[in-house]
């Protein structure tokens, strides 16, 4: 007796295979064999005492293994004990697929539980053998059918049910090792585009090549519309740059040597100038804030900025300004040592401003945009800055440094002084910055601080689409007194008690926004890691929000702020 089990095919073998067809018999693999969860197996391979290998005959020639992915909706009728195989509610794709296989599709389906609620979004059925095309068959649920913007979960959940079920099957054509596939993009082709790459993304390139995932050559079973799906997967390489530049350790993108990486990686992507400019020339702008976190590190700092041209005119629409700390050890005011090496990730809003003009080049917007990027490590070598410093802003404002761990506004600080030098309609900043946030929203929602509505209605409408949540927080005057309510000189870089601790990092930044200037912060602490929040992105750093940014300054060209 052979006892297999629907997904991993673990195997229980009471007696050799072998042992139970003699050579002489005829073989019985050389017809479909009927499982009891329905699925087709049309040939049978002895490897190991423990292991088989499911093949099919009409395949074996084949040198690569392609998978095809289908999908489901739930069912709608609500008496499902009368229901049948044409009740299924599946996409096009599906019932003519399901018609060419005379109905085998479907009636494993109901025989696994279709209607009894077992085909829920994100779960899959798989099948080998049954098609000289395809050597595996993913089906997989979509949820409801009339799913669309939900108004509680501030999503369109259709979309996000499109991308939650393409990355569940293509997580298991992954396990199989499948080398190609066809996707039934579900009515959606940018949203399963996105889910798709972005859940093949891992990284493992510091590995030996044994141990990567294998990638899998991917394609739309239609021909897509209007160019979606080359955008959807323009979009998710665009936030797997993102993570791969904050996955890579600290010792391999030290501030000079992450600067020059950006540098090349962009330089030849058509409209994109980046230039890197060096301490000396932070000197000569007064950025004595972002001097000050570099100063007990051997490594100098560095300022990038990428300027995007994407239609005529010298000023830009938006200008991002990035947190490019590639790591913090928090200076004198030393961290715990638990969970340290995450702070190599805390170059996140520098790596997302990357990925965002790159995003925006190769998606050829019609719009200018500008990325500041100030790149530093705060270390606690023996020139570091003390508890109890002052320093001089870009702006002339002085800063008592009490907390040598508060150093990411630091930087912020002078980056955004420095581009109110530039003509732009907006300025947005992304930053690791406090882990306050984080407590406050947890890992759905980056955290929204401005002083501009109308911006922020955009930013929520661009999150809805993209599925990667934002949330407006206070920017109350009160938050920005705590910080100036300083002993010795214009602004503390700490807030007292530590109450409100996302709210009072951001009244600091108002102080460095002229009176007139129309700006943002994202704190995106919460969001820069993944252990299950989203379902289409493995555990580790996320690139969020890069999707949401890239359709936020997308809409700027558009709008009147």
């Amino acid at each position: 007796m052979i006892i297999l089990r629907t997904g991993r095919f673990a195997i229980r073998q009471q007696k050799l295979l072998t042992d139970l067809v003699s050579p002489r018999q005829p073989k019985p693999w050389l017809q479909p064999l009927h499982l009891e969860s329905s699925f087709f197996i049309t040939s049978i391979r002895l490897f190991s005492r423990t292991t088989v290998n499911f093949v099919s005959y009409k395949t074996q020639k084949m040198t690569t293994h392609r998978g095809l992915v289908l999908g489901v909706y739930d069912p709608i009728k609500e008496d499902v004990s009368k229901c049948g195989e044409a009740d299924i509610v599946g996409t096009p794709a599906f019932q003519d697929f399901n018609t060419k296989f005379k109905g085998a599709l479907g009636k494993t389906l109901i025989n696994t539980g279709y209607f009894n609620g077992k085909m829920k979004r994100g779960k899959v059925r798989i099948f080998h053998g049954v098609d000289d095309a395809y050597t595996t068959i993913v089906v997989v649920g979509l949820g409801s059918k009339q799913a669309g913007v939900n108004e509680l979960e501030q999503w369109d959940e259709g979309r996000e049910n499109v991308r939650v079920a393409a990355a569940a099957a293509i997580r298991q054509l992954q396990e199989i090792s499948c080398t190609e596939a066809e996707l039934d993009t579900f009515g959606d082709d940018e949203a399963a585009a996105e889910g798709s790459f972005l859940q093949m993304y891992s990284f493992d390139e510091l590995k030996h090549p044994d141990k990567r995932k294998q990638a899998i050559s991917l394609r739309p079973l239609e021909k897509s519309r209007n160019g979606e799906w080359d955008s959807g997967v323009l979009l998710a390489e665009g936030q797997n740059y993102v993570r791969t530049l904050m996955e890579t350790p600290s010792n391999l993108k030290l501030p000079p040597v992450l600067a020059e990486r950006i540098a090349k990686d962009l330089s030849s992507v058509p409209n994109l100038t980046v230039t890197i400019r060096d301490e000396q020339w932070a000197e000569q702008k007064g950025m004595g804030a972002l001097l000050s976190v570099s100063h007990g590190s051997s490594v100098p700092a560095r300022l990038l900025e990428i300027s995007y041209k994407g239609c005529g005119g010298d000023d830009y629409h938006a200008i991002v300004v990035g947190k490019g700390i590639t790591f913090d050890t928090g200076g004198i005011s030393l961290k715990p040592a638990a969970n340290m090496d995450l702070m190599r990730g805390d170059m996140g809003g520098a790596a997302c401003t990357a990925g965002a003009l790159l995003t925006v080049a190769k998606l050829k917007l019609p719009i200018n945009l500008l990325g500041l990027l100030p790149i530093a490590e705060n270390m606690p070598g023996s020139t570091a800055t003390r508890p109890g410093d002052v320093v001089r802003a870009m702006n002339g404002k002085t800063i008592q440094i009490d907390n040598t761990d508060a150093e990411g506004r630091l930087i912020l600080a002078d980056a955004l002084c420095y581009a109110q030098e530039f003509k732009s309609k907006f300025i947005v900043d992304l930053a690791t910055l406090t882990g306050a946030i984080r407590i406050a929203l947890g890992g759905a929602a980056a955290g929204v601080f401005t002083n501009n509505t109308k911006a922020w209605q955009l930013m929520l409408q661009s999150s809805i689409r993209t599925g990667d949540r934002v949330w407006r927080m206070p920017l109350f005057k009160t938050y920005a007194d705590k910080m100036t309510d300083c002993h010795l000189a214009d602004i503390n870089n700490i807030g007292g008690a530590g109450l409100g601790g996302s709210c009072t990092a951001a009244g600091f930044l108002s102080e460095f926004i002229k009176k007139d200037t129309k700006w943002m912060h994202m704190d995106i602490a919460g969001v820069s890691e993944n252990k299950e929040e989203v379902p289409y992105l493995r555990k580790g750093f996320t690139g969020r929000p890069l999707r949401t940014l890239v359709q936020f300054v997308q809409q700027l060209e558009k709008e009147t702020l």
